[in-house]
């Protein structure tokens, strides 16, 4: 199925669950969750009127949820070309990483007085991302280490860090896809995240805070060589 049909079916699917909240609002979640999943990507164009028709919203609707994205540096209108996925800066992948060390540095760091379930969240993750790497579903490796990354920040316990940690980890799968390989990029850090989640687990809140940092540090030289190359 191309690429557009599959997105477009599910907003399509998601449609009847529009009207119970601000509409250009659940418009602009349905799109930033395709995102997030890797069904859409950097510099694909969105066609207002096909996705109106998906949602069965109006042209309105689409072009309000469409400025919620942009804000977000999720989406960029072009002059007489309509609206595309944006794709992510050099620059703009240096300050991803600097705002993700705080979020997400200050998640390991509450762990312990974090609820169980929210550590759970964080195993579940993990396990999703080792599933989908036997079953060789490399995209889908990508989407669970989104997830990870978003549990982690969520050990923080605010529904703010939870809202910014969305819109960044959005951001963050764009830039997944300048790497070639999703296998090559993503299989390294399988291993550590389950590393990361067995030290929270034990508690070993010191650890797991080095361990992430050393983590971030390590994807973001990747990420930046893969760009520079590119380039």
């Amino acid at each position: 199925m191309p690429a557009q049909e599959s997105w477009l079916d599910t907003i399509a699917a998601a449609r009847d669950d529009i009207g119970r909240h601000s509409t250009a609002d659940r418009v602009a979640h349905l799109l930033r969750e395709q995102i997030t999943d890797g069904r859409l990507v950097p510099g694909q164009r969105l066609p207002e009127e096909d996705l109106g028709r998906a949602a069965k919203v109006s042209r309105n609707t689409v072009r309000e949820a469409f400025r919620l994205l942009i804000n977000e540096r999720l989406l960029v209108h072009e002059f007489n070309r309509g609206v595309f996925v944006r794709r992510v800066t050099a620059e703009g992948l240096a300050d991803l990483y600097r705002v993700r060390r705080i979020l997400e540095c200050e998640g390991v760091r509450c762990a312990p007085s974090a609820p169980r379930e929210a550590l759970v969240r964080v195993e579940a993750a993990v396990a999703d991302g080792e599933r989908a790497a036997a079953d060789d579903v490399w995209e889908q490796v990508g989407t669970a280490d989104i997830r990870f990354h978003q549990a982690l920040a969520a050990l923080v316990g605010s529904p703010r860090v939870d809202e910014m940690t969305r819109h960044l980890l959005a951001e963050m799968r764009l830039v997944f896809h300048e790497m070639g390989s999703p296998r090559e990029f993503h299989e390294p850090y399988l291993a550590r995240n389950r590393r990361l989640c067995d030290l929270l687990e034990r508690g070993d809140v010191e650890a797991a805070e080095a361990e992430l940092r050393s983590y971030l540090d390590d994807a973001e030289a990747q990420l930046t060589k893969a760009y520079r190359e590119q380039e």
